[in-house]
């Protein structure tokens, strides 16, 4: 199995430090869903896995959160793709979950979901806490400069990390 796990906002999405609180601020960053559809056509599976801490601060509820990842399945199936399984922290920071990001449940669950090793998988994200979180599960770091991910960069990086423009030259690099 040929197996792409992505951070949403920022990757996959324009992110917001508002949050995004409405599926009319949900807006795809361009080539993305393009990306998405294409690596899924070449067999890949792409997962997700993302931070919603939006839900615990009560800015958004649950329904939305689903909405907005309907939108995302429907734009790529549009285009003759699928997204395979999406997981979500809806903690916040303080909360001392194991699923929210840098910690690694959210991908071990991906990858019981699929059960398969995530060793050498590629975790795109665009923030520190997604690099760690590949790098706790053996996975490999790739950042992407969309959303966070200029700032990111300025503040270093992983030895390890791949770093690609978008989603869409990752899509490239990989079909």
């Amino acid at each position: 199995m040929k197996l792409l796990i992505l951070d949403r906002d920022g990757v996959i999405n324009y992110d917001s430090d508002a949050y995004i609180k409405t599926l009319e601020e949900w807006v795809p960053i361009p080539g993305s869903v393009d990306a998405i559809a294409q690596l899924s056509k070449a067999g890949w599976t792409v997962a997700v896995a993302t931070n919603q801490s939006g839900i615990a601060r009560g800015y958004y509820p649950l329904a939305t959160l689903e909405a907005m990842h309907a939108r995302l399945r429907a734009l790529v199936a549009e285009q003759g793709g699928e997204v395979g399984h999406i997981v979500y922290c809806p903690h916040g920071p303080d909360e001392g979950c194991d699923c929210r990001k840098p910690k690694p449940g959210m991908l071990r669950a991906i990858a019981e979901h699929y059960q398969i090793g995530l060793e050498g998988v590629w975790f795109v994200g665009d923030s520190k806490g997604d690099l760690e979180a590949a790098l706790a599960v053996g996975a490999q770091p790739v950042l992407v400069k969309t959303g966070k991910g200029e700032r990111t960069l300025e503040k270093g990086v992983p030895e390890t990390t791949l770093i690609f423009d978008d989603l869409a030259a990752i899509a490239r690099e990989l079909i």
